[in-house]
């Protein structure tokens, strides 16, 4: 078998089963607010359209940026919960508008038939309106079911579980294998789940027992291969948790962390692709154990610095202030730096005699800059903007993995990179100098929560990274992924080999 696939099969168990988990408890979870609410507001207009409207807010919030306030509103709880709790507010309002709908829509000559023979509002409720409305209540359950398992997939970047950390993982890295296999998987669920919701339908319509009892077999089943994961883990050794976002350099550290964590015995549970304000909070929160993030990042995002400092300092002040405000232990640099630069490629730049950023401003104006989804929204972009007078033709941001070849094809001529990116070798680009020192220093650092800094076992495991993957090591490393298109397990394999080589003086 193919080492990628016997690789995404290995991971299969977990993240199907946590996206089973999600999306049944958040039907269920819907189904008991949903068709309560909707029997009581089916003869109330008033509040049937208030709560349709709010249910309908909810619904546009985009779900990422309702599972990252999840986090915060949680003290900094990760994983099941928020993603949890984000799914059931999806889950209401096809579930509430269809009970209203089909509470109406029953024939008011049959409820007066039922009070004409003597029965009271609940069983009228009970024996007439429930029973005639159920189809479209049940169309709606349907609806609902289709949708909080795809939006499931979405739970990756608050550190959940789902088919989704195959599709975030193989879109980063260029993977169609892992994102195929993440869209199947997520796509026969649905069916599967939907199909399941149907036959209710059917055992409903029908008044067969036997379809019932297929439907809740079905259920059964489902609900076995989701919970087997968390089972097992019961009878097993809390698992060090190391995190990483969504980018192929963390995607390799990840692995490498893995690796040496394994190697003295400790059971591993990797939460990939997570943002990394997320990180943060779950650092202080004890919710993962380590991970690896840059001093430039803490530096701007967390501490809200206006001014630059030299790399010493800016290390220093970062280690402190994540000790003091997040009780959270920086285990030390691991010895490269990945900061933001800006490049172009060799030929234009010699063309243009440009090497610097001063350089740049000459003829900014007629240039197109790219950059990523959250560059040009950062203080670093503006501080390099004011500072040397930079007024381009055009700037346009992009997902990272298309801003090599766009400005290989002259679509754009200027590119917010990262230094430790393996493209920028291979595409023959020249990074232009910062002779202001606006942007500040970005060493990458291994952060380690408090229950992680306690762990005797994860430090020693862990030290032996700290000052020993150096700019070359790792940006060699990116390479071979982004490039050679290895996987980040390979790449983190020898990475680790070279690790392993003697100290240089």
């Amino acid at each position: 078998m193919n080492e990628e696939i016997y690789y995404l099969l290995l991971k299969l168990p977990d993240y199907l089963g946590g996206h089973i988990l999600l999306s049944i408890a958040a039907l269920v979870v819907g189904l008991v607010i949903g068709i309560p609410l909707g029997v009581i507001a089916s003869s109330r207009p008033t509040l049937a359209e208030y709560l349709l409207g709010i249910a309908g807010i909810l619904q546009t919030v985009p779900t990422l940026a309702l599972l990252a306030l999840m986090v915060p509103l949680l003290g900094g709880m990760i994983g099941f919960v928020p993603a949890f709790i984000a799914l059931t507010l999806y889950s209401i309002l096809p579930i509430l508008a269809n009970t209203i709908t089909g509470i109406r829509a029953v024939d008011p000559t049959l409820t007066e038939a039922a009070r004409g023979l003597g029965m009271d509002d609940w069983q009228m409720l009970y024996r007439v309106q429930l029973p005639l409305a159920a189809p479209v209540i049940l169309s709606g359950v349907r609806t609902a079911t289709v949708l909080v398992v795809g939006t499931a997939t979405l739970a990756l970047p608050v550190g959940g579980l789902s088919l989704g950390n195959y599709i975030f993982s193989g879109l980063s890295m260029n993977n169609i294998t892992a994102t195929v296999f993440g869209c199947i998987f997520t796509a026969l669920l649905a069916i599967a789940m939907d199909q399941l919701v149907h036959l209710v339908e059917l055992a409903v319509e029908r008044h067969s027992r036997e379809l019932a009892w297929c439907a809740i077999v079905g259920f059964g089943v489902v609900l076995v291969v989701g919970l087997y994961p968390p089972v097992a883990r019961v009878f097993s050794a809390p698992p060090t948790v190391v995190a990483s976002a969504p980018f192929t350099e963390q995607y390799i550290l990840s692995d490498v962390m893995k690796g040496n964590l394994e190697a003295v015995g400790l059971t591993v549970d990797q939460r990939q692709g997570m943002g990394e304000t997320i990180q943060f909070y779950a650092l202080m929160h004890n919710q993962i154990d380590c991970c690896i993030n840059y001093t430039g990042n803490i530096w701007v995002t967390l501490m809200h610095k206006k001014h630059v400092a030299d790399p010493k300092t800016t290390y220093n002040e970062t280690v402190r202030f994540m000790k003091e405000k997040y009780d959270v232990e920086c285990l030390g640099k691991l010895g490269f730096e990945n900061a933001y630069v800006l490049a172009m490629r060799d030929d234009h730049a010699r063309k243009l005699g440009i090497e610097s950023i001063d350089d740049l401003k000459r003829h900014s104006r007629k240039l197109i800059i790219a950059g990523d989804e959250q560059f040009f929204d950062r203080p670093e972009w503006r501080w390099v903007r004011d500072q040397y007078g930079l007024h381009f033709r055009e700037i346009k941001q992009m997902d990272p993995g298309l801003i090599y070849g766009a400005i290989q094809d002259d679509q754009v001529q200027v590119i917010c990179a990262y230094s430790s990116d393996g493209r920028i070798e291979a595409n023959k680009l020249r990074l232009l100098k910062d002779p202001r020192k606006v942007l500040p220093s970005y060493d990458a650092v291994l952060l380690l929560s408090r229950k992680g800094s306690q762990n005797a076992k994860l430090r020693e495991a862990l030290l032996p990274l700290i000052e020993r993957v150096t700019q070359e090591r790792m940006e060699r490393a990116n390479l071979r992924v982004d490039v050679d298109e290895e996987s980040p397990r390979l790449a983190a394999r020898e990475l680790q080999a070279a690790l392993k080589e003697p100290r240089t003086k």
